[in-house]
């Protein structure tokens, strides 16, 4: 039996990769708009540029890294939910069986880092490790799992991510429109 704590360091070091790939690309676009706009001398009258770029890659690495340590935390609360609702396992042996996918976003984040100049390769990345990773966990607790429960269980996850992302697009809309709408004509 291998050591569980090998590979108990993979989620974190996934996370600040994706954090870093995204910051990457976000500070090149807004470096980029600074520059457009005409801000970005003023601001070098203040700061070194590379102090400019740094303060900024850490701000951005600190705020996608908060935003993927919720979704990890509201993945893992799910996925245990789900093994509540319709597991067999009330041991928790097959879900420990499932943290050895931890492999597929660690080389998923390694590949989004090589790939930090293009954002829809990254999204793209990071929604395919996800696919995988569901995939990884259904195969993996299968065993345990009725059929009803199988089904139960993948419409549970299906349901639950879609209600999330349709919530944050509608609130996304919703600001922008109340922004739009305040502007003066």
């Amino acid at each position: 039996m291998s050591n569980r704590y090998i590979t108990s360091h993979f989620p974190l070091i996934s996370i600040v990769l994706f954090s870093l790939s995204f910051a990457i690309f976000t500070q090149i676009y807004i470096l980029e708009q600074l520059v457009e706009l005409g801000l970005y001398n003023g601001m070098r009258e203040f700061f070194s540029e590379n102090g400019i770029k740094l303060t900024m890659l850490f701000l951005l690495m600190f705020f996608f890294f908060m935003i993927f340590s919720a979704l990890k935390l509201i993945a893992d609360t799910t996925i245990e939910l789900s093994m509540l609702f319709f597991s067999k396992d009330e041991e928790g042996n097959e879900l420990n069986k499932v943290h050895a996918g931890s492999w597929i976003y660690l080389i998923a984040s390694i590949v989004a880092l090589l790939l930090s100049q293009y954002v829809l390769f990254i999204v793209a990345i990071f929604l395919l490790a996800s696919l995988v990773y569901f995939i990884f966990l259904v195969y993996k607790i299968s065993n345990v799992l009725s059929a009803g429960g199988l089904i139960g269980l993948i419409f549970f996850h299906m349901i639950f991510w879609s209600a999330l992302v349709l919530a944050v697009i509608y609130a996304l809309v919703k600001l922008y429109n109340s922004f739009m709408a305040s502007l003066p004509l």
